[in-house]
C-alpha cells in the first residue's frame, strides 16, 4: 500500500493481480490514519508552516473517510 500512496496513479504498473481489495482498502486506511494524526499533533504546537500541515491532514482525512464510504 505504500507502493499506491507514494505512487498514485502510476501504481498501476507495479500492482499484482489477486489480491484482496477489502484488504486493500483496510491497509490504505491503517496507512492515512498516522498522515491525518502526525500533522494534527504538529498543529497542537508551534509549527511554522501551520498552513501546509493542515493542508496534509485535510488530504488525507478526504482520503480515509472516502475509503470508510466505498
Amino acid at each position: 500500500m505504500f507502493l499506491q500512496l507514494r505512487f498514485g496513479d502510476q501504481y498501476s504498473a507495479l500492482s499484482r493481480p489477486g489480491l484482496d481489495p477489502a484488504r486493500l482498502d483496510l491497509y490504505m486506511l491503517a496507512m492515512r490514519l498516522p498522515l491525518v494524526a502526525g500533522p494534527l499533533r504538529l498543529l497542537d504546537g508551534d509549527f511554522p508552516h501551520r498552513t501546509v500541515m493542515q493542508e496534509i491532514a485535510e488530504h488525507n482525512a478526504k482520503k480515509a473517510l472516502a475509503l470508510l464510504v466505498s
